[in-house]
């Protein structure tokens, strides 16, 4: 377990004003629990060093977080109402606004994203609980005319109880605020695991809850190292005293946790792989959808479940769209993030630089020709990709396949709407789509036509707070965010009042 005088050196050599923000153990019944004997490295994925040392929670204390949540849940659904939660969620927010700079910096550091991109995820993550904290007081029931005139019928939407929630790297605060805000507004207590990657974000808006005056045990953080997560996991699903799990992470484990869920038969609400198409057809505003495809495609260096992953672009613009969308890429600027000027920075680790090289090769040896980009930036590190573009990507290439989930931009060409439809639904996946087009008949009509939970039409930009964030298929059930975002954790019951 680092030291404080480490923490203190790291905070200084980062420029990070708040040191409490700073934190290394595990967050469990309003305690601050350290393992000095068990921990794990989270390192920098832009120069591969090593930032701190993160107790690796021992999974004896992650029943005992479980429980904490569960004895908490019975007192805090009784003492609190759904204003009382709203003063404390906003209390919250304002605390991360607050300290957003400090944030942000730490994001930048454990996970790799340009200071400006963690700045907006800060932004974002905070604007859960703002959303939350208005939705707190409005959960309610309704009153039912029955078809005998004596009864009537109530319903109730209660906190299903304590909540599991495991949360991925790609966005580390945000992923949880997400998950958490709904559930605190509901009335729920919750343990969350947060990546093993990026834990310090988690754990920094865990110090945060603490000085909201959080209720001991309603929010509980148990970092742990990779070899942990799976036995963790395994623990949530089959926890009687956990009632949810709410999961954001690959198609493959979401699967394993269904299976491992179905002893107790929690509810589940699972934010999956994606596959998502973006369209640009004939008609469409070429320069808008190229700063589409950057601002989608290229967000985090593509590290995003809603990221386009096959970018079908209709033979009359095609040209126009590969030269401009070229251009555009050539002034980003790979870097650490923090350093001045970076556009975009390393992928995570290893693994992800080499599915990346995997997809160009496969599309290459079929056909591909690459127009920009196509290596690793040794220059940089082993975990920086160079941003690049393929042209003529023939459609039985993996990338049409599977996920990259990096800076790979294969450009596929299409001649008619019915076609790039079929193209964009061949797929077991379905997060989000986008596409581009001025006719507004089109808009609608293939808005609809796409099996995906999420349309972006004409933007690349599609998550907020206010939209209810979630896919169909393999990319899982559910919904995060907006008015529907606590839905996933209450229960509705209903009152049959007789004799009136």
């Amino acid at each position: 377990m680092s030291s404080e005088s480490e923490i203190k050196d790291l905070a200084k050599k980062y420029g990070i004003k708040n040191t409490k923000l700073i934190k290394t153990g595990a967050f469990v019944d309003g305690q601050w629990l350290h393992f000095s004997d068990e921990t794990f490295a989270v390192d920098d994925p832009a120069t591969g060093n090593n930032l701190l040392q993160v107790s690796n929670t021992p999974i004896a204390v992650v029943e005992s977080a479980i429980k904490s949540a569960d004895v908490a849940f019975k007192k805090f659904k009784k003492e609190t109402t759904g204003r009382q939660r709203s003063l404390l969620l906003r209390k919250l927010y304002n605390l991360m606004v607050e300290n957003s700079e400090d944030l942000s910096k730490i994001c930048t550091i454990e996970n790799g994203k340009p200071l400006a991109d963690a700045r907006g995820e800060i932004k974002y993550a905070s604007s859960f609980f703002e959303w939350f904290s208005e939705e707190a007081p409005r959960i309610d029931g309704d009153n039912i005319s029955s078809a005998d005139p004596s009864k009537r019928i109530l319903t109730y939407k209660q906190a299903i109880g304590a909540v599991g929630i495991l949360t991925p790297w790609n966005f580390p605060s945000a992923m949880i605020t997400r998950k958490l805000g709904a559930a605190f507004a509901a009335g729920c207590s919750a343990v969350i695991k947060p990546a093993t990657e990026t834990p310090l974000s988690a754990l920094a808006v865990a110090a945060l809850i603490e000085e909201a005056g959080f209720p001991k045990g309603v929010v509980n953080i148990v970092p742990v190292d990779q070899e942990r997560t799976k036995e963790v996991g395994k623990l949530f699903c089959e926890s009687p005293l956990l009632k949810k799990i709410s999961f954001t992470g690959s198609t493959g484990v979401g699967k394993l946790l269904m299976s491992q869920s179905s002893s107790t038969l929690k509810k589940l609400s699972f934010e999956l792989g994606g596959n998502a198409p973006f369209i640009v057809f004939d008609d469409a505003d070429v320069d808008v959808a190229v700063q589409g495809a950057i601002a989608c495609k290229l967000r985090q260096s593509g590290q995003t479940c809603v990221c386009a992953n096959r970018l079908y672009i209709q033979e009359g613009i095609y040209a126009e769209f590969r030269d401009k969308l070229a251009d555009a890429v050539s002034k980003l600027k790979l870097g650490h993030g923090l350093s001045e000027g970076t556009t975009h920075g390393p992928l995570i680790h290893e693994r992800a630089v080499a599915k990346v090289a995997s997809h160009i090769e496969d599309a290459v040896a079929k056909g591909a020709k690459v127009v920009a980009g196509g290596r690793v930036e040794q220059a940089l590190g082993e975990n920086f990709h160079q941003i690049t573009i393929l042209s003529d990507v023939p459609k039985e290439a993996l990338v049409n396949v599977e996920e990259t989930f990096g800076p790979l931009v294969p450009l596929i060409k299409f001649k008619t709407e019915d076609e790039v439809v079929e193209l964009a639904n061949s797929t077991e996946f379905g997060l989000a789509g986008y596409f581009f087009s001025r006719d507004y008949a089109k808009v609608f009509r293939v808005g609809e036509a796409l099996n995906v939970g999420m349309v972006g039409a004409n933007t690349g930009a599609i998550t907020e707070a206010a939209l209810p964030f979630g896919g169909i298929g393999w990319s899982g059930f559910g919904r995060e965010g907006s008015k529907y975002g606590v839905d996933d954790y209450v229960v509705l019951k209903s009152v049959v009042i007789g004799n009136l």
